[in-house]
Order: structure tokens, then sequence, then C-alpha cells
């Protein structure tokens, strides 16, 4: 009966804005639009929901109820990293090492928290 999340929604000023971030930077691609929201999907199939945002935001912190962040899955972590610092986006803090999986925390054009994510073996 339930399968699985389809697909999560971003609340943005600039929808149009923020999906064509994820497109130059993460590699999305935009699989189309209505009525200014933007879904926008990912090599691996992924699909995010860009929609008009009302209001002012409230300031994010890392641990402040609700949804926090998504991860990024990257086959290379190294030249993924690489990748996001030569586009000039901003690392929140050093390489994260758990075990055999190694994150590095960021933000999109809207400061959305997103990690990227190498994992040593997939989650069961």
């Amino acid at each position: 009966m339930f399968k699985g999340l389809e697909h999560t929604a971003i609340a943005s000023p600039n929808p149009q804005k923020l999906a064509q971030w994820y497109v130059d930077h993460l590699e999305f691609r935009i699989n189309f639009q209505y009525l200014g929201n933007y879904f926008i999907k990912a090599p691996n199939g992924t699909i995010i929901e860009i929609i008009p945002s009302e209001g002012d935001r409230p300031e994010q912190q890392m641990k402040s109820p609700g949804i926090r962040h998504f991860a990024i899955q990257v086959d290379d972590f190294d030249a993924a990293r690489a990748k996001l610092r030569e586009m000039g986006i901003p690392l929140l803090s050093d390489p994260i090492q758990m075990g055999g999986n190694r994150l590095q925390y960021f933000t999109d054009a809207d400061g959305n928290f997103i990690h990227l994510i190498h994992r040593e073996q997939p989650l069961p």
C-alpha cells in the first residue's frame, strides 16, 4: 500500500532561481514545472518540488523542530567536496568522519541545510 517517499517540497521566495541552483551545482535537472512550482530530479531519481513561499522565513538552526536537512549521496566524496569549493559554495564545517562514512554540510541558495554523504556500506 504505502510505497515510500515520492518527493519532498521546499518553499522558496524564488523557485526558479533555487531550481536552477540545484541544476547548476548538484546535477539535478528540471523535470517539469507548472504554476510557479518546479519539480527537479537528481541523477538517482530523487525528486524535490520547489514551491513559492509566503511570508518571512524563521531563523534556521540545525536542531530546530521540523525537517533539518537532506543528504546527497556521492560516489567520490573528495571530488564532490572539491567541486563545491570550486563553485564557491561555503562549507559549514570540516568533513565529518563517522566510522566508514564521510559527511560535509553546506547550504543551498536559500539557506536550506544539505550534506554530502559517502557511506562505506549502504544503510540496512
